[in-house]
């Protein structure tokens, strides 16, 4: 802890915070948990966080063995930032505080990809796992994402599947109308805005997977097909 502020307690909530305590890391460490990001990455999805904050933040969490920087070296010349299994072990956490603190008023501004993704996540019942089985593909406006439900998880990556079950295509917009409720999936098949491949039993098991995750009332809708 040289040269870093720590509150000198031996509680293992103070030396958490000593490693994660100062202001953006846990944010830094939520836009991580769907895996690798690049520095630009990571700035974009920070409204706010200076890049020499960033930096700090970034430097503080590989020190302390949290997150791990990767060198893809030539031609690209740039860093991937991705969290170490210790890193990893804080998403039950984190999930368990964006679940809290929605409760809180919410300030102005729109919520980013990983915010989403994390908070169908967060809302995810492994009891309903059973029912919601499969591998999905989520294409968000130009990016890809995996979520696998197995009989008592789920799990959302920044990849592609070759073989979904299913597939759902959007953009980040509708997404969001989604999560809050101004949209209905219905509706956003409906405007062209938001598109479903696969069998209709997978499909039906994707829009579910989003409508237990998502907006209560729109759990009566219909269901596309």
């Amino acid at each position: 802890m040289s040269g870093r502020r720590s509150y000198g307690d031996p509680c293992g909530v103070a030396r958490g915070l000593d490693v994660v305590g100062e202001r953006w890391a846990l944010l830094v460490i939520r836009d991580l948990l769907l895996g690798p990001k690049r520095f630009n990455d990571l700035l974009g999805g920070l409204p706010g966080v200076s890049p020499n904050v960033l930096s700090q933040r970034l430097r503080d969490l590989v020190d302390h063995g949290v997150v791990h920087r990767r060198d893809l070296g030539a031609p690209a010349r740039v860093h991937l930032y991705e969290l170490t299994a210790w890193g990893r072990e804080l998403e039950p956490m984190l999930l368990h505080l964006g679940r809290w603190g929605s409760r809180a008023p919410q300030p102005p501004g729109d919520l980013g990809i990983d915010s989403l993704l994390l908070s169908v996540k967060a809302g995810f019942d492994p009891a309903c796992a059973g029912t919601l089985r499969g591998t999905y593909e989520l294409r968000i406006d130009d990016d890809a994402y995996l979520a696998e439900v197995t009989d008592d998880a789920l799990t959302i990556s920044r990849a592609a599947s070759g073989h979904p079950d299913a597939t759902l295509s959007t953009d980040i917009d509708t997404l969001r109308a989604l999560s809050d409720g101004r949209c209905t999936i219905t509706d956003a098949v409906r405007s062209g805005n938001l598109h479903l491949t696969g069998d209709q039993p997978a499909v039906q098991r994707l829009t579910g997977l989003l409508l237990a995750s998502f907006s209560p009332s729109e759990l009566d809708q219909d269901r596309p097909i």
